[in-house]
């Protein structure tokens, strides 16, 4: 298969990824914490290298495919870990961030006050037993591995 399909494919399952984060967002009701937040940008990004490998079909741009779903996948570990308590971080979202001020706190206690801050510990939606997280992170290592077939493929003509 050419190369420039191969990277369309990619950017285009990356695009599915976002769609359904925000169809979870936004159709079932499911407000994201930080650190899904940090999720979609590399999906956001190979869905922009999707489109310049579908005009410019170099490897380059496939490598650097490659590299925005391995740190997708990497955002996705230490989001389940996190939510697994595997370790901790000292964020905001896991409640033991010091950045939280007094507006934070009284939104984080009273959720009529604004809008109420969505913890990273907590998993909103799992299926077999695997959050939203893990499954990004599933679905990130398949899409890095699309992204090295293109970048191996041979070359349009």
């Amino acid at each position: 298969m050419q190369r420039r399909y191969l990277m369309a494919l990619a950017g285009a399952g990356s695009a599915v990824m976002l769609l359904g984060a925000f169809g979870f967002q936004y159709i079932g009701g499911l407000a994201p914490c930080a650190m899904c937040l940090w999720q979609r940008w590399p999906h956001a990004v190979a869905v922009a290298l999707g489109a310049l490998g579908f005009a410019l079909p170099h490897a380059v741009v496939a490598v650097a495919g490659a590299v925005s779903m391995l740190t997708g996948a990497g955002i996705a570990l230490l989001h389940t870990g996190v939510e697994r308590e595997w370790w901790t971080l000292n964020l905001a979202c896991t409640g033991g961030g010091e950045d939280l001020g007094a507006m934070d706190m009284a939104t984080l206690l009273d959720p009529t006050i604004g809008e109420a801050i969505v913890l990273c510990t907590e998993v909103a939606w799992s299926m077999l037993g695997l959050s939203m997280a893990s499954w990004n992170g599933i679905a990130s290592l398949v899409l890095m591995g699309l992204w090295i077939v293109a970048a191996r493929a041979p070359s349009d003509r």
